[in-house]
């Protein structure tokens, strides 16, 4: 999917999960209410607001914006007890939720924390979007807003621990999934002083100009069958918008969509979410059978389309919409302009279909993402991957105490650090439906389960073994954060 990407890989399952998810589309809100009440998604829901400073690398800007986080001490072990941060990533943040960092920080009875994204949900520094203010929208200033909170908060909780200025701080442990995965490595990278060490799930800390392993997974995760389905669908398609264009788009509640390509990106990323969320079938099932008993392949697809991907995820059309991407007004809908401008500027992820045996539309090429980058922010931007990897190491960054954790089945794996080495060890967690922060989240998402149960994991043993794993280096690395600590006082 863009981020998200199909980037915005992104959505409201971030404001849901408080985490990022990179898709193109950013999910409504409404599509996380679905039989679970509110507050059984939330640790909490409690808004908090910080003065964040506006530009960390210039010593004459001393400008300030609101930054909204939230905490949850109900577990906190008073007053060493280790702090956790949970980063909000592409999306607005809602509160802290209830899945796998729940269970993890009552087990080593941390307090959480969780930080909104600058420029994301209620933390604009502008009332207006235009290109010109989305100048310190980056993945540096991020982390600099990340170490300015993170020694915030130490000071404020030793004042209400009544810990004399100076003293000891606590144990901190990072924590993202996705883009916020990728800051969470970048965390650790840039501040070692600052956190004990960082878990980095499905994190895409290789920035990628064009990203064809994208489709190449998710024809692998598809299997021949549902590939090949997938593959004739996408002629259909093709040849639909040629002969009957409206009528086509109108299958998809799409006739908003001017641009044919915008069309057909929307329609590539609905099939990424069933692989990219753990749920397979809800796509692959119908559209195979479809196919066997020789039944309209486009009319299926579509109803896969409007009833999950619309009805139950929140995937909108609007979001693929350019007139509507280069709105500047600030509104809940703003997170698929700015995801586009990270995306447009310094990371990537252009989802581009593969010379051969591509899944998605020969359209969806390196031309229509740079043509989309400057339609939206005009001529001059341009994605600096090379650039981004020269400063943080892409893949081959140069860390300690990092878990990378990716599910078998993520496109985004590939945009991850994959191979293990003892100071960041890396797992990908192998079962049918293990998908985008599986370790985290649980699986299959749909769209979140509590406490990120595995028990619906194809392979269940599989993921508690990599948790068990990522338990174990969490409470060495406090551990011997703890020791740090006692032996500098």
């Amino acid at each position: 999917m863009s981020l998200e990407f199909g980037f915005i890989l992104i959505n409201i399952f971030t404001a849901i999960v408080s985490f990022s998810t990179l898709s193109h589309a950013l999910l409504h809100p409404s599509s996380v209410s679905h039989n679970v009440s509110r507050s059984r998604y939330y640790m909490t829901t409690n808004e908090l607001w910080f003065n964040q400073t506006l530009d960390h690398e210039s010593p004459n800007d001393h400008r300030k914006f609101r930054q909204r986080y939230y905490e949850f001490m109900d577990y906190f072990r008073s007053p060493d007890g280790p702090m956790f941060m949970i980063i909000c990533g592409e999306g607005p943040c809602s509160g802290i939720a209830n899945d796998y960092i729940n269970v993890l920080a009552k087990k080593f009875q941390a307090g959480v924390v969780s930080l909104e994204h600058r420029y994301y949900g209620k933390s604009s520094p502008f009332n207006s979007l235009a290109t010109e203010n989305l100048k310190y929208l980056s993945s540096k200033q991020a982390l600099y807003d990340l170490a300015s909170f993170r020694q915030y908060y130490q000071e404020s909780l030793n004042k209400k621990l009544n810990i004399s200025s100076g003293g000891s701080d606590n144990p901190w442990f990072f924590f993202g999934i996705s883009y916020s995965g990728a800051l969470s490595a970048w965390f650790r990278l840039k501040f070692p002083h600052l956190t004990c060490g960082s878990l980095a799930s499905s994190a895409v800390v290789r920035a990628i100009y064009e990203f064809s392993e994208f489709d190449q997974q998710i024809g692998e995760s598809a299997g021949q069958e549902c590939k090949l389905a997938l593959q004739e669908t996408n002629k259909l398609l093709e040849l639909g918008l040629k002969v009957k264009n409206k009528a086509v788009k109108s299958l998809f509640n799409a006739t908003e969509l001017d641009v044919d390509a915008d069309f057909l990106y929307l329609t590539a990323d609905a099939a990424v979410m069933a692989f990219q969320y753990g749920n397979p079938d809800k796509l692959c099932v119908p559209l195979v059978e479809a196919k066997k008993n020789g039944s309209d392949l486009m009319e299926t697809y579509s109803t896969y389309v409007r009833e999950y991907c619309m009805r139950i995820w929140g995937l909108r059309v609007r979001t693929y919409n350019r007139k509507h991407l280069r709105n500047t007004v600030v509104t809940a809908d703003s997170a698929y302009r700015l995801w586009w401008f990270q995306a447009c500027t310094e990371l990537g992820y252009f989802q581009v279909a593969p010379k051969y045996d591509s899944v998605r539309s020969h359209q969806i090429n390196t031309t229509f993402h740079l043509d989309l980058c400057k339609s939206l922010f005009g001529k001059d931007v341009y994605p600096k991957v090379d650039a981004t990897n020269l400063y943080y190491g892409g893949d081959r960054l140069a860390a300690t105490k990092i878990i990378f954790t990716n599910g078998s089945e993520d496109p985004w794996r590939h945009a991850s650090k994959q191979n293990s080495t003892h100071e960041m060890p890396s797992y990908i967690i192998k079962c049918r439906n293990c998908g985008h922060g599986t370790d985290i989240r649980g699986c299959p998402q749909s769209p979140m389960v509590i406490e990120g149960k595995s028990n619906n994991c194809s392979l269940p043993d599989y993921v508690n073994k990599v948790r068990q794993q990522m338990v174990q280096h969490i409470d060495l690395w406090l551990s011997e954060c703890r020791k740090s600590i006692r032996s500098s006082i």
